[in-house]
């Protein structure tokens, strides 16, 4: 099984597994009621310059993605990614990464499920 990916503003549903934001910021207009969230990870979010500079842009996505894996190797964000890879482990990878972004394709969300996917 693969893990998988949703906008956190779509409906939770039992299929989900274990529900993980991955933004390091709160979702604008979403409730933590309405979120259902079984995990927020923040520190597993790309920093806020990366976040910027790329700003969803399609043709920023592979230099992005390339950045964004070298973040993960250090640091709170290195200790975030193994506890995504702990959780994914323990739920045999029955995990939905949740973000806000309106970009379903070119997002960090979709850089962690490649990690995870291939652990």
């Amino acid at each position: 099984m693969a893990v998988k990916m949703k906008r956190i503003y779509e409906e939770a549903s039992q299929n989900d597994g274990v529900r993980v934001l991955v933004d390091r910021v709160w979702p604008r207009g979403m409730s933590k009621e309405d979120a259902k969230l079984d995990h927020w990870i923040k520190e597993a979010g790309p920093s806020a310059d990366l976040r910027k500079w790329f700003g969803h842009d399609p043709d920023k996505y592979d230099d992005f993605k390339q950045k964004y894996k070298k973040e993960l190797q250090n640091g709170e964000q290195q200790e975030a990614l193994q506890e995504l890879k702990d959780i994914t482990k323990k739920h045999q990878k029955s995990v939905t990464l949740l973000y806000a972004s309106k970009e379903e394709k070119y997002n960090q969300a979709s850089v962690l499920k490649e990690i995870l996917d291939h652990q």
